[in-house]
């Protein structure tokens, strides 16, 4: 199959005028100009007045709570969120999140998604939902205490830090691509962290993290008090590890320095400029979630200067919970809005940067010959900066192809 289209955008060069992409199964055999592919033999797809570009990569979502999107208004405090939204999850039965996770799924692939990494409190329902994208699903792990009310449904069915990153990983069977996610600093045990890093390490899958999200979170570590550390030592948490410490100090003291570029890390709004002397020494990926960061009124993401410090940014949507929809484009075009970056630097933050940090950097983020044939088209709208049309694109995306194969 050959497809033609005003303008491809590979991520790979300078976008191709009069395009086109020849696929075969599920991968890209060749892309340059129409007239260079064209072939009495290939079935031919002729987009006509559209744009060509790789399918987006979301690095950072909660499918499972798709189903509370308007239902949490922007809180006073970080705690008072986890309070609510502890309060509606409690509503929720397995079938709502299933039903929620599908909706999920569905709703990020109309915005242009085709892969996405995931993270579920219950891993033990993978099997029950549809996969139309590519997800990589990460079990999302707590222990802050025996009897917490914020305790994952996993967590409460075993014992022992062991017994729930084993079960996690039973669980994750049903998944092509798996990680473990111990939630936070402030909700997973150091034994959580080590013991998820081991596996991690021995099984080959994907870690992921929550960190220094919040202001509440670095009053917590640094200054022992505030509402997240009231909050957790009202119920049950052991506090001894607060006081004199940064989220990212503590995060250092919980892994392992060589493991480091395994962790994909969220958030990281809270960096002290003793955390910049550490950040120097490790290198992870991060994922910012604009508009979510935006909900909560965190403090300002410091992109520049982890940019100087060759960090691997990515963008997610973060979950529903605390954002309207699942448009990787809103998340591009705010992100654009605060730091006036270059478009099409931006556009990688969603497509070869995800790439890079779920390590399929020679298999997705790009149009390229041999990657795989996830690719969506725009309409093409006249204008001087291919990017900026890109970005300035608002609504559910026309044509789609995943592995190959044109998505309805």
């Amino acid at each position: 199959m050959i497809l033609r289209a005003r303008t491809v955008v590979t991520m790979d060069g300078p976008p191709i005028e009069n395009g086109a992409v020849r696929v075969r199964g599920d991968r890209i055999l060749e892309v340059g100009e129409s007239s260079q592919l064209a072939s009495s033999n290939d079935e031919i797809v002729d987009l006509g007045e559209h744009i060509l570009l790789p399918g987006l990569i979301n690095a950072h979502c909660h499918l499972d709570y798709t189903c509370l999107r308007g239902k949490i208004a922007p809180p006073q405090s970080f705690a008072d969120w986890i309070r609510a939204i502890n309060a509606e999850k409690a509503k929720l039965s397995a079938e709502d999140y299933v039903v929620s996770i599908n909706q999920g799924l569905a709703e990020a692939k109309q915005f242009g998604t085709t892969a996405i990494a995931n993270l579920t409190a219950f891993p033990e329902l993978i099997a029950k939902t549809d996969e139309p994208i590519w997800a990589w699903w990460f079990a999302e792990l707590i222990d802050v205490r025996n009897r917490a009310q914020n305790l994952t449904a996993l967590s409460r069915q075993v014992s022992g830090v062991n017994g729930i990153v084993n079960r996690a990983l039973e669980q994750l069977s049903a998944a092509n691509q798996r990680g473990f996610a111990p939630h936070a600093p402030f909700t997973a045990s150091a034994n959580l962290y080590r013991c998820c890093e081991e596996i991690a390490q021995r099984e080959k899958i994907f870690l992921t993290t929550h960190l220094a999200e919040s202001r509440e979170e670095m009053q917590m570590f640094r200054e022992a008090n505030g509402p997240l550390y009231d909050f957790l030592k009202e119920i049950g948490r052991d506090m001894s590890d607060c006081g004199g410490t940064t989220p990212l100090s503590r995060f250092a003291d919980l892994t392992d320095a060589s493991a480091a570029q395994g962790w994909i890390v969220a958030h990281l709004n809270e960096v002290s400029e003793t955390d910049f002397d550490l950040l120097r020494k490790r290198k992870f990926s991060i994922v910012h979630c604009p508009r979510s960061h935006a909900y909560f009124g965190h403090t300002d993401f410091q992109f520049e200067r982890l940019r100087e410090l060759d960090f691997n940014v990515c963008l997610g949507t973060d979950s529903l919970a605390s954002n309207d929809d699942l448009s990787l484009f809103a998340e591009m075009r705010k992100f654009q809005e605060r730091f006036h970056f270059e478009p099409q630097k931006v556009l990688e933050m969603v497509t070869i940067n995800p790439a890079r940090a779920l390590k399929q950097r020679d298999q997705l983020g790009k149009i390229r010959q041999r990657f795989m044939a996830n690719i969506i088209a725009l309409p093409f709208t006249k204008s001087p900066h291919i990017f900026e049309t890109i970005l300035n694109f608002v609504g559910k995306v026309p044509w789609i192809m995943l592995h190959g194969r044109i998505s309805s």
